[in-house]
Formats: C-alpha cells, structure tokens, sequence
C-alpha cells in the first residue's frame, strides 16, 4: 500500500458537470464558493487517482487533529491562460497555507488529501510530500505561486 499524488480523476469529470465551485458559479444558483478541505493520511493508506470520496480509513488521529482535517482557504478565483502558442491551461491554488495547529501526530504519515466537503466529500487530489510526524507542533503545507507552471491544481491542454 502507498498513497501516490494524482488529481482524482472522478473530480476530472465533475469539472464538466460543474459539480465543484472554486469560485462564483451562477450556473449553481449560488453565488457562494464550496468548501474544500484538507486531510491527512499515513504512510500505510492507499490514496491515489482512483480515490472518489474522503473516507476516514488511514487518516491520521492524534491529539489536536481532528477528523477530516482542515478547511482549506479559498479567497483565490480560479484562473485560466490561453494563447495561440501555448496550450490553455485552467489554475488554482489555495490563498493561505494549509495549516494544523498544536498537533501530535506520532505515526508517519505523507499525504495531503484535498476534497470538497460543500459536495458530498467528492475527492479532488491526493499530494503526496516526504513522512512526517509532529509532537505538540505546528504543521504547515505552504502553498505554491497560483501561477500556470506552479498552481497546486491545474488542467492543461495540449
């Protein structure tokens, strides 16, 4: 078993149907963005593509954390570029790092698992960084620039 990063590919098509609001979407009747949040897995979990929905199983637990993570900042609209002489791409990043405040978290754990909590829990992407573990401390994911080559989401044309 082994998380692998992926942008899930259930989200890939719930793009089309607009099921997933980044930003202002009056196609929904609503002006509001979802929430999106952020959860924490183990080493040992099986996070990949394929996952569809958040599900508790390989989260990680321990003292601070609680169960589904954290609510992931959403000021960012997302953007898009597309010129006759590079491929479109659509992006979006975060506007604040991810944060989990006064945690101990003793087994490993790898993997960030974004989802969108306004939609069902529906699965987003799964990002994967080196293991951790954290006694009584602050774990931050810093975010990357919301840019077309760097943006923590982004869908490319070719």
């Amino acid at each position: 078993m082994a998380n692998t990063q992926a942008m899930c590919t259930s989200f890939l098509g719930e793009v089309f149907t607009a099921t997933h609001n980044f930003g202002v979407a009056p196609t929904r009747g609503t002006t509001a963005a979802d929430t999106f949040k952020a959860a924490l897995y183990l080493t040992s979990a099986t996070l990949n593509a394929s996952t569809t929905v958040y599900s508790a199983t390989g989260e990680v637990s321990g003292t601070g954390y609680t169960a589904g993570g954290v609510t992931v900042t959403n000021a960012t609209v997302p953007a898009s570029s597309n010129t006759s002489t590079t491929a479109g791409t659509a992006y979006w990043t975060p506007s604040a790092s991810i944060t989990y405040t006064t945690v101990t978290l003793t087994t490993a754990f790898d993997t960030v698992f974004i989802y969108n909590s306004s939609q069902s829990n529906k699965a987003v992407s799964v990002h994967t960084f080196g293991s951790q573990t954290i006694t009584a401390g602050t774990f931050t994911l810093t975010m990357p620039a919301n840019t077309t080559a760097a943006a923590l989401l982004r869908i490319a044309t070719t």
